[in-house]
């Protein structure tokens, strides 16, 4: 096994390492939101071409961050089929993944994109630490339908020092935006009343004072394919459920540059 191939070609597979695996699911993360994209494809046993043509990068883009990926040991090479970990399950690369020509069923993704059950704990960390001013309380937004984890969330923020606010349909999301203080960040579920939280992440990207506060999406869309959308859509984390609520604080903190 190869961990630093000198050249990458098409049918080319890689797996996580366990740094790789801990850059999805323990710890805050400084890669960007395309090398995340190519993380998860490469945890989906995707050869170079399928992370090419589903993720929509060049092959000189994917071949780029492969190699980023390869020199921080985030992923390694296979020269077989092999078997490789995925969390806690041990799969078997099928031998179309590793053959220049896609397999028929993979030409617009991989076949483990749409496979539910897969779980993530991203955060991104911002590039530098915030500076507390006394009497500060960061304000976080929770768009959450689910009344329970409304109130889960909210018991464990305030206990460690938050402001929380809560929305859980179009009308109130608007409204909590125009409540002062701003929300320094959003906690957004993806399945909302009369709302798309996918499209509620699109338009903030858009939006010109909204389009740089964090927003890191809970939900319990868990497939590979859901958590590239949301992080190509600009998300700051991803949490799927079920989850801890000490690890959504923790996740809080990281992309706040909280200490």
């Amino acid at each position: 096994m190869s961990s630093r191939p000198t050249k990458i070609t098409d049918g080319d597979v890689f797996a996580l390492t366990g740094e790789g695996h801990a850059e999805l699911h323990a710890s805050g993360t400084v890669l960007s939101s395309r090398e995340l994209q190519v993380l998860v494809l490469v945890d989906g046993k995707a050869s170079v071409a399928q992370i090419r043509t589903t993720a929509g990068f060049g092959a000189d883009e994917v071949g780029d961050i492969l190699q980023k990926l390869l020199k921080k040991h985030l992923i390694t090479g296979a020269e077989e089929p092999s078997a490789f970990e995925s969390g806690f399950l041990s799969i078997t690369a099928p031998m179309q993944l590793l053959l220049d020509k896609p397999h028929p069923e993979t030409e617009q993704g991989v076949l483990s994109l749409k496979q539910k059950g897969y779980y993530v704990r991203i955060a991104r960390s911002a590039p530098r630490k915030r500076e507390i001013k006394q009497g500060w309380q960061p304000t976080v937004l929770v768009i959450d339908d689910d009344p329970d984890l409304q109130k889960l969330i909210r018991t464990f923020f305030r206990f460690d020092g938050f402001n929380v606010r809560e929305a859980t349909q179009r009308s109130e999301i608007m409204a909590a935006f125009r409540q002062p203080p701003m929300p320094d960040v959003v906690l957004l579920d993806v399945h909302l009343p009369d709302a798309d939280g996918f499209d509620v992440l699109v338009r903030m990207r858009q939006h010109a004072i909204l389009k740089s506060m964090p927003v890191i999406l809970i939900t319990a869309e868990a497939t590979r394919e859901a958590v590239i959308k949301g992080l190509h859509a600009g998300a700051d984390g991803y949490i799927t459920k079920p989850f801890e609520p000490d690890w959504v604080v923790k996740a809080v903190k990281e992309v706040l540059g909280l200490p």
